[in-house]
Parts: structure tokens; sequence; C-alpha cells
């Protein structure tokens, strides 16, 4: 298991029914869970530990799902031994006034992660091309130059501009991956309805989430379309079936892992001065 099944691959006709929302677990126990799950959090720390030395490539994680599909636990159990310094999470909910006045892109460039650091987008740039998409009225907020007149021109023009965003950031050292946590309709009336029972998490459950349910065949289309159009081979979509919590967060967490192995990483290499400098201050520490 290395998550590649999950990629969307560029140019091929892609349908969110035909992908499952749950498949076989991994595991048959907890205890069999609990152990391979650990196993990739340990590697996952040490691989972060030798991106942070080597300071050369970042990675950018993106998560966008329906809700309650499981991005905020995904995040907060997949990263658990990851070392603070090298990870940052960013969450993404209506766009301010300010940020309106700006391109769609503009709110995120600032939180892209440093070299040498993993960042989270809880949301991202794409609810522009999907939430809004859904939600059209959305974009008089937004005092465009040009309106949108031709629908299917405005939302090409958009997937373009976020095709070149992400090949500018791979250019530049940055691996942009891409995790739509597929969650079947029914799940998520499960999730909802615990949500209501346990007051624990009353709090997670808002009257606009179940407005936005009655939206699930538009999101799906907008999700669908999204996909096709913006999975590419250097900064591919993943589809990760999330019916199932435990197996999407071994997925995830395998999937960061296959794409710390393809960065090479190594430690810098000493040189020749720094080795003498070294070997001076240990003599002077073993006086």
């Amino acid at each position: 298991m290395n998550g590649t099944s999950f990629i969307v691959a560029p140019g091929t006709d892609f349908s969110l029914a035909k992908r499952p929302t749950r498949i076989d677990p991994f595991c048959t126990s907890k205890d069999e869970y609990r152990k391979l799950f650990r196993h990739h959090v340990k590697c996952l720390d040490t691989h972060q530990r030798l991106q942070y030395a080597a300071n050369c490539q970042a990675i950018l994680l993106i998560f966008q799902a329906m809700d309650a599909a499981g991005k905020d636990g995904a995040i907060r159990h997949v990263l658990s031994g990851v070392n603070p310094q090298g990870c940052q999470v960013f969450s993404y909910q209506h766009p301010s006034a300010t940020e309106s006045q700006h391109d769609f892109l503009w709110r995120t460039t600032c939180d892209l992660p440093e070299r040498g650091r993993v960042g989270i987008f809880n949301r991202s740039y794409y609810e522009e091309v999907l939430i809004v998409r859904v939600h059209p009225e959305l974009l008089q907020a937004q005092a465009l130059a040009e309106p949108m007149v031709d629908a299917d021109a405005f939302w090409k023009q958009r997937y373009l501009s976020i095709i070149n965003h992400e090949h500018h950031l791979h250019a530049n050292g940055t691996r942009v991956i891409k995790i739509f946590l597929h969650l079947s309709k029914d799940e998520q009336r499960k999730r909802f309805l615990n949500r209501i029972d346990d007051p624990t998490k009353n709090w997670k459950f808002t009257a606009s989430d179940m407005t936005e349910r009655g939206f699930w065949d538009n999101y799906q289309a907008a999700y669908e379309a999204c996909i096709a159009a913006t999975s590419t081979p250097e900064s591919p979509w993943y589809v990760v079936p999330a019916d199932h919590k435990k197996t999407a967060r071994l997925i995830v967490s395998q999937i960061l892992l296959y794409t710390f192995d393809s960065l090479d990483l190594h430690y810098p290499t000493t040189s020749a001065e720094r080795q003498q400098e070294l070997v001076a201050i240990r003599r002077t520490l073993d006086i």
C-alpha cells in the first residue's frame, strides 16, 4: 500500500460515483491498526526531521471534502508525532471583506509552507471552484473586473489559474498533494446524527451543515469537474475512501510517506573546513 492506487490519472475519464467510499480494512484488529499506524507516524517524524535538516523542499498537503468527512481527525492523527516546528496547519472559512478584494489565490499564498516544512490546508483555494460554483452568488462579493458571462469559460480559466499556480510551486520546491476524502451521503447522515446525539460534539454541528447537505448532488458534480480538470502528474489528486476513518487515515499517512520517499532527501554534507572546526571545538570540550 503506497496510496498510488487512489490517484486520479490526468486526462482520463473520472467519475466519483465509480470511486468507492469504503474499502476492506487493511487491518483485522484494533491492535494491528495501532501498531501499523504508530509505525507510519514514527516514519513520518523521521522523514520530516530529514526534510527540516535538508531545508530544500516543502510539502503542501491539501484536504478537501464534504462536511463530516474527517479532515480534522486525519490531520490530527496523521501528524500527531511530527515536530510542530516542521508542520503548519491552516483552515479556511468564508473569505473576509479584505480577502474578497484580492484574486482568489491571494489569501492562501501567504500561508504556503517554507522549505523544510509540511504545510496543511484544511480547505483551500479550491473552495473558489467548489462552494462558489455551487453558490455562484458568492462571486458578487468579489467585485470581479470581468463578471461571469460564459460559465464554462469562467471555471476553465480558474482551473487553469490553479494548475499554473501549482506548477509554479512545484518548480520552486513545493510538492503539492491534494486529498479528497470521499464520503458517502449515508455515512454523512450517521455522523451528523452522532454530532447531534453526543453533547461533546454538538459544537461541530450547525444549521448550515444541513443546508449544504441539500446541495449534495451539486457538490459532487463540482468536485468531479474540479478533480478531473486539476489533477496533474506533478500535483495529483488522491480520492481516499472516507467512510471508515481509520482506513482513511492509514491511506493518507501512506500517501505522505510515499511523497517523502520520492523527494530523495539527504542530510547536509559537512565540508572539510567545517569538520576541522568541529574537531577543534571537541578538543576544547574534552579539556
